[in-house]
């Protein structure tokens, strides 16, 4: 049984991000796996550290990028890349509202 309270949809994008606290301004790609209005799970070779928030950049599928903040919630370490879960902090609600369209609409044209 799904306990998520945000449905979750793959999104084939990318982020760049960086640390926010001053120690790393290095831009980073990531895969992105899954996403909701409540947060992203991606892929990345970078090690990012637990609880840190960084700041991204995520290109959405209408080609429009939403930048928004991520608090790392979640690490697993895989043999050639990190499997990491976020939080969005401090989403605007336009922004969350576009992924929850997106969601439906993806959802309708599946059935």
């Amino acid at each position: 049984m799904e306990k998520r309270r945000h449905s979750r949809t793959e999104l084939k994008s990318k982020l760049v991000i960086k640390q926010l606290d001053g120690t790393s301004h290095k831009e980073v790609s990531i895969e992105v796996c899954d996403i909701s209005k409540a947060g992203v799970g991606f892929n990345c070779t970078e090690p990012l550290s637990i609880s840190g928030i960084y700041e991204g950049f995520l290109t959405i599928w209408t080609k429009e990028v939403i930048h928004a903040f991520l608090e790392i919630v979640r690490i697993e370490m895989h043999e050639d890349y990190f499997e990491y879960g976020a939080i969005f902090v401090g989403m605007p609600e336009m922004d969350s509202k576009r992924i929850e369209i997106y969601q439906q609409v993806e959802r309708l044209t599946k059935e």
